[in-house]
């Protein structure tokens, strides 16, 4: 069934945190050209006004209805503060329409803590949330995800938001986390998350902000090792001197992990046959985990050592699960060195991950690694 024009048009402009916000750039245009050809919208939905950016036609609405200001409506059932939010054009609207949107919302009552519950999960997408942008599927902020912010702050959203937090911990842009700490962002639960990523992810300025921030680097994290330990076990020993700690004292076995990741072999192999088996047992994922993390060295070195080449682990965190094998770390990295010499050591190309059934050819072309794709076989028909 056809959508009406409204619908279809926020639908188009605003990001949903689905499959299709990989799509963003070409949706924007495509609201674009059914704002033109219904430019008559923003004058009749506020909701359409606020993704719009449209103040004229929004203040017109609100003095007739003032209560539209916290209405859900449109096909997301948001009010439409939640619409201005994570709306994304092309072309870009104008800073000053997009905070003066905003200001006549809040001045009108909008919440400025106007949430949802994703696919019924907690914690809630905000309208910061939406402002900050980012998450799993790399989703754009805002064009004045800043400024925006800082309207919404100004007007009491509340910073300790944990869904913004964890949306844009993946990249290493820390505007957002000097903000929120401006405006009082202070939970030590959510803070201590935001550690866990940055030392296992080698984010040391963003252990730096938090660590200058009163983080506790200290403490274990919950049912796991010290931040110190963590960031030497995760092949990040630069970030035991941004903690300013001394180097801690290691349990053989992390002891082993640590120059594993660190590429020294003399250690290894002056390790305990004992040891490195238990190791093999417990960390069949440990290769994985240094492929994505950009450590050719250490892959040859756990290979060298027995792990198996095709065995699945992750690379988001430090964890054994069986996600992904290290060819399809290479493949999203397009690291053709290390492809190559996975494949030179027997690497099956055909395995294919755990959660998407595809195989690391299917991750290159996915990534648009052309050149790594190019020494994968396709496992189409058709070379796709």
């Amino acid at each position: 069934m056809m959508q009406p024009p409204g619908a279809a048009y926020l639908r188009l402009a605003c990001l949903s945190y689905a499959e299709d916000d990989d799509e963003a750039p070409r949706r924007a245009v495509a609201a674009a050209r059914v704002l033109a050809e219904h430019p008559d919208l923003p004058h009749t939905d506020p909701h359409v006004a606020a993704a719009a950016s449209d103040v004229d036609s929004l203040r017109a609405l609100l003095d007739a209805e003032p209560a539209a200001a916290n209405r859900a409506g449109g096909p997301y059932d948001w009010p439409p503060l939640l619409y201005l939010c994570f709306a994304r054009h092309d072309p870009a609207l104008d800073e000053a329409a997009v905070l003066a949107t905003a200001r006549l919302l809040l001045s009108a009552g909008a919440d400025p803590n106007a949430r949802f519950l994703w696919r019924g999960l907690d914690p809630p997408f905000t309208a910061l949330t939406g402002a900050f942008g980012g998450g799993e599927r790399g989703q754009p902020p805002h064009p004045h995800a800043t400024a925006l912010a800082r309207v919404l702050l100004d007007a009491g959203a509340d910073p300790d938001d944990g869904q913004a937090l964890y949306n844009r911990m993946f990249t290493a842009d820390d505007s957002h986390l000097e903000l929120l700490f401006a405006y009082g962002l202070g939970s030590p639960s959510l803070l201590r998350d935001q550690l866990h990523w940055a030392v296992t992810h080698g984010m040391t300025a963003r252990v730096r902000l938090l660590a200058a921030h009163h983080v506790d680097i200290t403490t274990p994290f919950e049912g796991g090792p010290t931040p110190a330990v963590l960031a030497l076990t995760s092949g990040y020993p630069e970030l035991v001197a941004a903690l300013g700690l001394p180097m801690p004292e290691l349990a053989p076995a992390d002891a082993y992990v640590a120059a594993a990741l660190a590429a020294d072999r003399a250690t290894c192999e002056a390790a305990d046959p004992a040891l490195v088996a238990a190791l093999r047992e417990d960390r069949p994922g440990l290769a994985v985990w240094a492929a994505g993390h950009g450590r050719p060295g250490a892959v040859g070195l756990l290979l060298d050592a027995g792990w198996p080449v095709d065995a699945l682990g992750r690379t988001d965190v430090p964890r054994e699960d069986p996600w992904q094998t290290a060819l399809h770390a290479a493949a999203e990295a397009s690291d053709v060195a290390l492809a190559r010499d996975l494949l030179a050591r027997g690497a099956d190309q055909t395995v294919r991950d755990a959660r998407f059934g595809a195989t690391p050819g299917d991750w290159a072309r996915f990534f648009g690694h052309s050149e790594v794709a190019a020494l994968l076989t396709p496992t189409d028909p058709d070379g796709s």
